[in-house]
């Protein structure tokens, strides 16, 4: 920020409410303007000579006006800026200056350089400039060519890393009314950039814009928030865009474009901010104070509104949106904030400026606004994330175990005592079975999934995270296989002791019949849960792996709380000699019991491997986990099933005494009669379908799979069957998380 003697570090003390002068001063020259990035290690930060073009006064950028990056570290409550810093960029001055930085370590930078004079006319180029790995030299700055890169004298440029290996660049183009969009692959020649598209036609560009990307995201989106000029039609409505939000999708190479703003919301301006522990995306921007009626003209300043959306489908409220800067001053205006992606620890902050009143604004709040667990033991549910995929490299070998890292991953903090996921093995060379535990520990001697050669079979587990936040997975076959590993949620770490929370326990095996006699047709047997194996006697629910195994017909097992009526739902089905296992949440009968009913015409045995419990009393804390007695929820068999490259959304909350507010929900999910092989995703309602699985299935076969998954903001949950052939679903719901 700038204060007397220039531009200085300024940080948040946020018990204060206020911004703190450290006395570093980065750059003194008046006439300058900064974007910094925060590495986790570095603070860098690039001052350039400001020269502003408008469309009725073009200006060209000045030389010998030295665009600089400065570095520094932090440490102790100091920043020290590195040796050998600043560097210079380009000595040419602009409008607008962007860094970020790409894997190879390089900073890049772009800007728009305006060339010309008044009686030859002016014209525009789209510069771009990367450094030696960590900023301490530049090379030559170049051009990008082309159609693209004639842009008018007023445009900006933006630069952003993503995907994990790719920088680039979006520009504005008054000329042909887009917006552009430049790729490049680090270490590729510094000329291959991929130029295209990321929207074109009448009224599409303006020199507004802002650009995000989630560098963790193995899918590379990008998401930049732009301004159109449709308000300078004069065949206007006020329905049309004025801010958009623009998604580019790698796997498509394309972009999809969304609302953020109409002409008549009054907005300019944009900033986006990213919030991938909660699957949003938040859009800041300035607009007339609330005082005003209408829309005087495009650009009016006063306040900063901020709409949110999802990030798998981004639609935006209709309105301004919630005003978040307001002061009696008519000149709030210019939001900026970071360019990370927000945490739970970090929350969001914005900034704002009053160039009348010579002052900034600032707004400090959370970045989860619902939904935000915080007690130790409590769940936090994420879009499902793949975070293990063994294809991509090479499989398991035999008596191998391979581990992957959860805490710390995308969308999850360090502070993580569990975690659940979706684990399916595929392509396994010969019978065996996996044994999920957390990386340092000895592997139990319990399993999880258990599978024949050739067969892809999924189970969801859950399972303790050590300190160094990963999982190990053994393989104790004889062969190989490849395992995939799907997250859908994790528990907060520390000692839980609200009511509903979860305690990891084990694996630890509490019921084995082949040590006795197997379980009789028709029969039931109950084992007893609480105040065994350091589940004690007051515990509500509890989490274990059941495998069925050795039966001698078909059939299925229903397990629930002892000393009940038996559920119609069922838990695991399996057919003559098959092993099969199903992760099961049930409550814990009044004598600590749970009981198993085999439905079958035939014998089998039955294993229970506990791997938590959830504390007893009433829940109330967000993320606590509310136990049910199964209900049936879905039956397609009741009516048509669903039909191939189909959805099925059902109504969780607000029914069977469920409550509006819900984070996630835990339910059976039951494949049966399916006309071809395949597998079902289970999402939030109202999201994009992730690329992960929760059943998969053969043709004709019954199978069955616990789901942990959020549950939409219309309170569904959505079942995508990506098979080519029409199949019958079933879903038992066993719980669900509080929301807030």
């Amino acid at each position: 920020m700038w204060t007397a003697g220039g531009w200085k570090i300024h940080k948040l003390n946020r018990a204060a409410k206020q911004w703190v002068d450290t006395g570093v001063v980065v750059d003194s020259r008046a006439n300058t303007s900064a974007d910094t990035l925060w590495d986790g290690t570095h603070l860098y930060i690039a001052h350039h000579v400001v020269t502003i073009s408008t469309e009725d006064g073009p200006k060209a950028s000045r030389p010998d006006s030295p665009a600089r990056l400065y570095r520094y570290t932090y440490a102790d409550g100091k920043y020290t800026r590195s040796s050998g810093f600043p560097t210079t960029i380009t000595t040419n001055s602009s409008e607008s200056m962007t860094i970020d930085k790409d894997s190879t370590g390089a900073v890049w930078a772009t800007w728009t350089q305006v060339s010309g004079v008044p009686t030859g006319g002016y014209t525009s180029a789209v510069m771009v400039n990367n450094s030696a790995a960590g900023g301490t030299s530049w090379g030559t700055p170049q051009s990008l060519s082309g159609e693209s890169a004639a842009a008018a004298p007023d445009d900006i440029s933006s630069i952003v890393a993503f995907g994990k290996n790719k920088i680039g660049v979006m520009w504005s183009d008054h000329t042909t009314g887009s917006v552009w969009w430049a790729t490049r692959t680090d270490g590729q020649a510094a000329t291959s950039w991929k130029v295209q598209s990321a929207v074109r036609g009448p009224n599409q560009a303006d020199d507004h814009l802002n650009i995000k990307s989630l560098q963790a995201d193995d899918s590379g989106r990008v998401f930049a928030a732009v301004k159109t000029s449709f308000d300078m039609n004069s065949a206007k409505k006020n329905s049309d865009p004025q801010l958009q939000l623009l998604v580019f999708k790698p796997a498509t190479a394309a972009f999809e474009k969304y609302t953020i703003s109409t002409i008549k919301d009054c907005h300019t301006r944009p900033q986006i901010v990213l919030d991938p522990e909660n699957n949003k995306i938040h859009a800041f921007q300035s607009g007339p104070a609330t005082t005003v009626t209408g829309c005087p003209y495009s650009g009016v300043s006063g306040a900063i509104y901020q709409k949110t959306a999802s990030l798998d489908n981004p639609v935006f409220p209709a309105g301004r949106g919630t005003p978040v800067i307001q002061d009696a001053s008519p000149s709030v205006n210019n939001v900026t904030t970071t360019k990370q992606a927000v945490t739970r620890e970090s929350g969001v902050v914005i900034l704002a400026s009053d160039d009348d009143e010579g002052r900034y604004w600032f707004s400090d709040f959370g970045a989860e606004a619902t939904n935000t667990a915080t007690a130790p033991g409590t769940f936090v549910p994420v879009s499902p994330t793949r975070l293990l995929d063994t294809r991509t490299a090479s499989p398991v070998g035999p008596n191998a175990s391979v581990s992957f890292k959860v805490a710390g991953a995308p969308g999850i903090p360090n502070g993580v005592s569990a975690v659940v996921f979706n684990l399916t093995v595929t392509q396994p060379t010969s019978f065996g079975h996996i044994r999920a535990y957390p990386t340092g520990t000895s592997a139990p001697s319990t399993s999880n999934v258990n599978f024949s050669a050739n067969q892809t079979v999924p189970n969801a587990v859950t399972v303790p995270v050590t300190a160094d936040g990963s999982v190990t997975l053994l393989n104790t076959s004889t062969g190989s296989t490849h395992l995939i590993a799907d997250v859908s949620g994790y528990y907060l770490d520390g000692t839980p002791a609200v009511p509903g929370a979860f305690v990891p326990v084990g694996p630890s095996r509490f019921m084995d019949t082949r040590s006795s006699t197997p379980l009789a047709a028709n029969a039931t047997r109950s084992f007893q849960v609480a105040g065994v194996s350091g589940v004690p006697a007051d515990a509500s629910a509890v989490v274990f792996n059941l495998t069925a195994t050795q039966p001698t017909s078909f059939g299925h097992i229903r397990a629930y709380p002892s000393g009940t009526t038996a559920p119609s739902t069922s838990s695991v089905n399996f057919l003559k000699d098959e092993t099969v296992p199903n992760l099961v949440t049930v409550p814990i009968g009044s004598d600590g019991k749970v009981t198993l009913m085999n439905t079958s015409g035939g014998t089998t045995h039955v294993i229970a491997d506990v791997s938590g419990y959830y504390i007893g009393g009433t829940p109330t804390a967000v993320g606590a986990f509310v136990a049910t007695k199964p209900s049936r929820f879905v039956d397609t068999r009741s009516s048509s099933p669903v039909g191939a490259n189909s959805v099925l959304s059902f109504q969780v909350t607000g029914t069977s005494g469920i409550p509006a507010k819900v984070s996630a929900v835990v339910f059976n999910l039951t494949v049966t009669q399916p006309q071809s092989f395949g597998h079902i995703r289970a999402y939030p309602s109202a999201t994009t379908a992730p690329n992960t699985s929760n059943v998969n299935f053969s043709q004709n076969q019954t199978v069955a799979n616990s789901v942990t998954v959020p549950v939409g903001t219309d309170g569904k949950v959505s079942l995508l069957n990506s098979s080519s052939g029409s199949s019958h679903l079933i879903s038992d719901l066993n719980g669900y998380f509080l929301g807030g």
